[in-house]
């Protein structure tokens, strides 16, 4: 359970300044209208159309329009810069697509009241081309999802199918990213590229890193004034920083913190007491939904491999000593290596192991030195395999 999302919500809180009209200069701010929008939408006549963005006080309308009884439409306005923004289609504007504009950008959009938000095809502008492909991609993959995952009952069966699913939209984004970095589309593909918030870096390619560094110059180099920009390179280096803390995490040379924390019986234990061992620091919490989901597959783990010298030090971020217990009993975790200061997450161990989120996991090898951070379901497992088959 996240106490705070791993990667924070990329591009919010937004300013823009904003105006609506269909002439040169809007009558009521005094702004000319910097972009234009027009095409049809079929099955959609005499429908409200309109663009928003987001802002720090919220949504901001930028221009709206009618269409006429053939569904055709035109729609000007005037924005501050490049940027990203919801056009939607009728009064509720749940029926929306997100889009990149820029200033002076001439779009066409053609679709129909059914596939406006699904498939629509834009054209007139350098981000129109891939951001209608990017569409088709993603509606393949949204209805994959729907109509597979549900059928797939093991949760690490289906993260696997999942990330197949999601293969060949990731690998467009890549190609994208790499061919044209300064594409306002990138503001919606950069997020195919990040670390996912359910695994991290575990199964992430470090490619990406120097794909969103060449996002982040391109960006610096066309776009400087945008707010965008700067917080696309707020959201690169702190993905830098934590990606290099995850390659010294796993690389097998720095030692864990050591933890020394009463047990359910009042009782001192150390983790330096396990060297010689290969451990499993668990940190978790009763209170933790995932973390009692993922308690079966840790439980296997330890039935499996006690014998051959694997242990589990179980760091609670609990802050009721009763409920902690129960939830030990509970949920059959048979080790004996239970401890906690019962202070949530104001334990000082949030700090020293860059805890963000729970449930937790670093594994040690032999000599108490970290070998991998965030391990869960197959990967655990097979770097456990190859850490016991070390002497």
């Amino acid at each position: 359970m996240n106490r705070f999302s791993f990667f924070s919500v990329l591009f919010s809180g937004i300013v823009l300044l904003a105006s609506c009209g269909d002439s040169s200069v809007n009558e009521e701010t005094g702004l000319v209208n910097n972009f234009h929008i027009e095409g049809q939408i079929k099955g959609a006549p005499n429908q409200k159309l309109k663009i928003e963005a987001q802002s720090q006080q919220g949504v901001i309308e930028v221009a709206q329009t009618m269409t006429d009884a053939s569904g055709n439409f035109e729609l000007d306005g005037n924005i501050p810069g490049m940027g990203i923004y919801s056009l939607s289609l009728g009064e509720s504007g749940k029926n929306a697509v997100v889009i990149p504009m820029d200033i002076d950008d001439k779009v066409v959009l053609n679709a129909t009241k059914e596939t406006f938000a699904i498939t629509p095809s834009f054209s007139g502008t350098k981000w129109a081309k891939p951001l209608t492909k990017y569409m088709v991609l993603f509606s393949d993959f949204a209805k994959k999802q729907m109509e597979e995952l549900p059928k797939i009952k093991d949760q690490e069966k289906q993260l696997a199918r999942f990330a197949q699913l999601k293969k060949p939209i990731v690998r467009f984004s890549q190609q994208q990213i790499r061919k044209d970095p300064a594409n306002p589309v990138n503001i919606i593909l950069v997020n195919l590229i990040m670390p996912s918030q359910e695994t991290g870096f575990a199964d992430w390619d470090p490619e990406n890193l120097e794909d969103l560094r060449k996002i982040e110059t391109a960006f610096q180099r066309n776009y400087a004034d945008s707010p965008i920009t700067g917080m696309l390179s707020q959201q690169v280096a702190a993905i830098d920083a934590q990606y290099q803390n995850y390659q010294q995490y796993n690389s097998g040379t720095m030692a864990a913190p050591e933890i020394a924390l009463k047990n359910t019986g009042g009782t001192e234990m150390r983790l330096s007491n396990l060297k010689g061992k290969v451990v499993l620091i668990d940190f978790w919490a009763s209170w933790c939904a995932p973390c009692r989901k993922e308690n079966p597959n840790v439980v296997r783990l330890y039935k499996k491999y006690k014998g051959q010298g694997f242990e589990i030090f179980s760091v609670s971020l609990d802050q009721d000593p009763t409920a902690w217990k129960a939830a030990i009993d509970k949920d059959g975790l048979l080790w004996p290596n239970h401890v906690s200061d019962l202070m949530g997450w104001q334990t000082p161990l949030v700090q020293s192991y860059g805890i963000q989120g729970i449930p937790h996991t670093v594994l040690l090898n032999r000599e108490g030195n970290i070998v991998g951070v965030g391990l869960r379901g197959p990967q655990l497992e097979q770097k456990l395999i190859e850490q016991l088959a070390k002497n």
